[in-house]
């Protein structure tokens, strides 16, 4: 599967600006049962992304279901080695996704307990900010 980038983008340079409020929106499981949530503000990039996807996949032999609930929309841009200063912005390397604190990653559903916190682990090992797995409560009430 190639890795995610936008299909179209209103600005094809963007600037520089770190992430380092707390997530507002995106903050609850969802969809899934279990969840990956950033304990720190960074950004994650499509790569980084795509392997720990991968490696979630692999481990649950592709049962159950999978959530990625973050997208690389920002691009970052680099120059080639060797250039001198000045002549511009370099050209677009990759795409990175804004995660801030708190914001769920990954959500699993459909698998045992077990399996799927051995899964986010594994993914978390892929990616450069810190995680925790979290899991859905539910609330029984009383008639």
């Amino acid at each position: 599967m190639p890795l995610l980038m936008p299909r179209k983008i209103k600005h094809r340079k963007h600037q520089k600006r770190s992430a380092t409020t707390v997530a507002t929106a995106g903050t609850t499981l969802a969809f899934g049962s279990f969840g990956l949530r950033a304990l720190d503000s960074s950004w994650v990039s499509a790569r980084a992304l795509e392997a720990a996807r991968r490696a979630m996949t692999r481990y649950v032999q592709r049962s159950g279901k999978i959530w990625v609930r973050v997208f690389p929309d920002k691009p970052r841009t680099t120059k080639g080695s060797e250039v001198p200063m000045g002549g511009g912005k370099g050209t677009v390397d990759h795409f990175v996704a804004v995660v801030r604190k708190g914001q769920i990653l990954f959500e699993m559903d459909g698998i045992p307990d077990s399996m799927a916190e051995e899964a986010l682990m594994l993914a978390a090992q892929k990616l450069p900010v810190r995680t925790i797995v979290v899991k859905r409560t539910t609330l029984l009430s009383r008639s």
